[in-house]
């Protein structure tokens, strides 16, 4: 371990322990780097065609960002823009250097600050960083990522986050809602939510929700047969029956100098023994989870796409899907496929960390708790069709998804001044 290493993680040891620190210390940090954004284009003008897009806190080309600067680069109307993508990773990403509209920047560098001063309007699905402030003028479309089953921001009445208390959570959120000025929702379930969490509605503040569907989920509404059938080839799993199982992660799972981590809790061996003839398994960890999974001795039947880079490609390739709290269901749903909940620690998840916004009843498909109702379950999707309940709660959910939400929330967004 180098130096660096260590010393964060002494940090965040002390910070878990030591509210007063994790606050005194966060402080100084943002200012300081609040600062140095200013002072890498202290004198940098505010450029009008120039969109600026993360997803993940720079981690991929993904979501919502993602399909928006797709449109964009295709529609007529945005033919004089330029663009500007921030990643982690930005070697990875090369391949969008092939359009002359578009320039890659790395996450947390001088370049990255010149990008987010001289944007007009950035685009993301994450919270920004905590220095990371738009300008007078500057517009901030904040995307997020799913509708939510799990509580979020001023709902949460119980947490067990390793890392902010109930009060920083909120003050994370508050801090948020001032900068965005629009924050985008997929349904009116969603707005009411996205309104109580960061607060909207106290703060006056509520008109910043566009409520236009999830431009993310245009593929999903016209995927067809042919569009499947290559991402099974591609994937190497045409061959069988595919089950997409993307948990999300524990708050209270935190490792000192590497992240949030999650333990899987499922007996592979008892499932490849029961199921590997006829079925094969995408693995896919929540992008905030920090370790690696090692699933060598089952090779040929768990394949770890936790680092594959658009979650729709997965979704359209899998016959079901099995989850737990992660709100991958919701546009899952879309597709009118199987869902199976796999909750082995509900009781817990549910009393303990945060709660949900939708009573367990409500949800479009059956909750399991052990290894053998999951397999019971897996089996009698077999002939599956989507029933009432179902379908009502894709329309309840997914209300405007008809392939043309990025056209609809663009035109609400990108406006000639």
């Amino acid at each position: 371990m180098n130096i660096t290493k260590t010393f964060k993680k002494a940090v965040f040891d002390i910070a878990k322990k030591n509210k007063t620190f994790r606050r005194v210390f966060r402080g100084s940090r943002d200012a300081a780097y609040r600062a140095k954004m200013t002072l890498d284009d202290p004198f940098g003008k505010i450029d009008d065609k120039l969109v600026y897009f993360r997803t993940f806190s720079g981690r991929g080309y993904s979501d919502s960002p993602k399909a928006m600067y797709e449109y964009m680069l295709t529609a007529p109307e945005y033919r004089d823009y330029r663009f500007v993508w921030c990643f982690k990773e930005p070697e990875k990403y090369d391949f969008l250097l092939k359009n002359d509209r578009t320039e890659i920047v790395k996450f947390r560098t001088m370049a990255d600050n010149k990008a987010l001063r001289r944007a007009k309007y950035w685009i993301t699905n994450y919270r920004m960083l905590n220095h990371q402030y738009p300008r007078k003028g500057q517009v901030y479309l904040q995307c997020w990522h799913g509708t939510p089953l799990k509580r979020l921001g001023y709902d949460i009445i119980e947490s067990d986050n390793a890392m902010n208390s109930l009060k920083e959570i909120k003050e994370k959120y508050r801090t948020d809602a001032r900068k965005f000025s629009y924050i985008l929702s997929p349904s009116p379930f969603a707005t009411e939510k996205f309104a109580t969490a960061w607060n909207l509605n106290e703060t006056g503040q509520r008109g910043k929700i566009i409520e236009k569907g999830y431009p993310r989920n245009d593929r999903l509404a016209v995927a067809d047969e042919e569009e499947r059938t290559r991402l099974r080839k591609e994937l190497g799993v045409e061959d069988r029956k595919v089950i997409l199982y993307a948990p999300t992660w524990r708050d209270n799972q935190h490792t000192s100098g590497q992240g949030y981590t999650y333990k899987t809790e499922v007996d592979f061996d008892k499932l490849q023994k029961e199921l590997g003839s006829e079925y094969i398994i995408l693995f896919r960890a929540h992008y905030l989870v920090a370790n690696s999974f090692d699933f060598g001795r089952y090779e040929g039947f768990v394949k770890d796409v936790s680092s594959y880079p658009d979650i729709n490609d997965l979704y359209i390739a899998s016959d079901i899907l099995v989850t737990d709290y992660s709100s991958v269901f919701f546009d899952f749903s879309i597709l009118e496929r199987p869902v199976v909940f796999y909750m082995y620690d509900l009781d817990h998840y549910a009393n303990e960390m945060r709660g949900f916004y939708l009573s367990i009843e409500e949800l479009p498909g059956p909750i399991v708790k052990t290894e053998d109702d999951l397999i019971a379950e897996i089996r009698k999707t077999e002939g599956w069709t989507a029933d009432e309940k179902y379908l009502e709660f894709k329309k309840r959910f997914n209300p405007y998804e008809d392939g043309n939400s990025s056209k609809r929330v663009l035109s609400e967004v990108i406006r000639e001044s």
